[in-house]
């Protein structure tokens, strides 16, 4: 096995790591204090190019993998920026490979080059107040009318849903009482964020502020056939190309917020003197950091493993999820040690840790819970019963 990365991946990461520091962490703070989107960071992104990574070149996209993908938005995460920096731009990544790989011609030349340069903002509605993570059970309806669909439903904790203008959707066609399996009768469409029919209410929330989360209501959303994306009834096969990514780079975004707030736990346990020595001789300050790093090395080998399998076009369900589980734990037990590093200054704003204990924090939920993770790998990978 070659683990080293390969010229062309450390360049990305170079290049994302120089523009990404370009922006403070000052700068972080005070886009998530003022809820504000980071339209400035957005921009330099875009101008550099970096959004379409993972959109093929036909598109004006870099045509790169998810490994790559991913490494970008471990090093934003990294930076300092957090949640608040991958969350304007990771959604293009993974939302995007689902019309990528299974959206028709027009549909992805209509959209893909715009999404590219930054122009169009697109969000990912699959997630529902009543369904959570059983996507089977969404009750978002679309019903066929002529050359339509008439779409209405209810989304929730839907990412930049205000700033977009395109939404990928997930919704029935056929009622789950009426399919074989209840993975049938699932489409997905490439709507236009209409305010005629979509009520939009940013939802107050812990942390990663500067980029809203938000619950829709759709009332008599008329979308066009030709914006379907795929067969009709087949869409939580299609949905799998942006989960498994999804988690995929979430796991990185973990990794690059545990390992920023690790670098500030770090200089802070050589710099900080108490009783006449910095406190990071101390071994109850210097073990939980490196078992941090520890956890933060070990869970990194299963995310580059999900990538690579991902790009290689080998099933990665399993790894995805791992990955996902396993960076999220680490990412999180880094900032809180981290914090704990601090003392009292951990808990105050001028270190940054605490942002990102909260946005840490947010990733043993999102996009998929890890008890969630952990009845997959039961069930699937171990054989067991399910359980719910």
């Amino acid at each position: 096995m070659d683990f080293e990365l390969t010229a062309q991946q450390q360049d990305i990461q170079a290049g994302v790591r120089d523009l990404a520091r370009s922006f403070s962490p000052d700068y972080w703070s005070r886009q998530d204090q003022r809820a504000e989107f980071p339209w400035q960071f957005y921009e330099a992104f875009a101008k550099a190019g970096w959004l379409g990574i993972a959109v093929p070149e036909e598109y004006g996209g870099g045509g790169l993998g998810v490994l790559e993908a991913a490494l970008l938005l471990e090093e934003v995460a990294a930076s300092g920026a957090g949640m608040n920096g991958c969350s304007t731009m990771h959604l293009t990544i993974f939302g995007l490979n689902v019309l990528a790989k299974h959206g028709s011609e027009q549909l992805r030349r209509e959209v893909l080059p715009h999404a590219v340069t930054g122009d169009l903002h697109v969000c990912f509605g699959v997630t529902e107040p009543d369904a959570g993570t059983d996507t089977t059970r969404v009750s978002t309806f679309a019903r066929r009318d002529g050359d339509h669909y008439v779409i209405d439903g209810r989304k929730i904790w839907i990412t930049k849903a205000g700033d977009s203008q395109k939404m990928v959707l997930l919704a029935r066609t056929t009622p789950r009482d009426e399919v074989t399996k209840p993975t049938d009768g699932l489409s997905v469409f490439l709507v236009d964020i209409d305010r005629t029919a979509m009520d939009i209410r940013p939802i107050p929330k812990m942390g990663r502020n500067a980029v809203a989360s938000n619950e829709i209501f759709i009332d008599g959303l008329r979308v066009p056939a030709t914006c379907r994306i795929g067969e009709e009834g087949q869409g939580f096969r299609y949905l799998l190309d942006g989960l498994n990514p999804e988690r995929i780079l979430l796991a990185h975004e973990a990794l690059g917020i545990g390992r920023a707030a690790l670098d500030v736990a770090t200089q802070y346990a050589k710099d900080r003197v108490v009783f006449d020595r910095p406190i990071g001789r101390n071994q109850g300050i210097a073990f939980p950091l490196a078992e941090a790093l520890t956890r933060l090395d070990a869970a990194r080998l299963m995310a580059r493993n999900a990538a690579w399998r991902y790009d290689q076009g080998q099933h990665c369900a399993r790894e995805a999820n791992m990955a996902k589980w396993l960076c999220a734990d680490a990412g999180f037990q880094a900032a809180d040690a981290s914090v704990q590093t601090l003392g009292g200054m951990g808990y105050a704003q001028e270190y940054h840790v605490e942002r990102y204990f909260r946005e840490s924090r947010l990733m043993r939920l999102a996009p998929v819970s890890q008890e969630m993770v952990l009845n997959y790998v039961a069930q699937h990978v171990l054989g067991l019963p399910r359980s719910y």
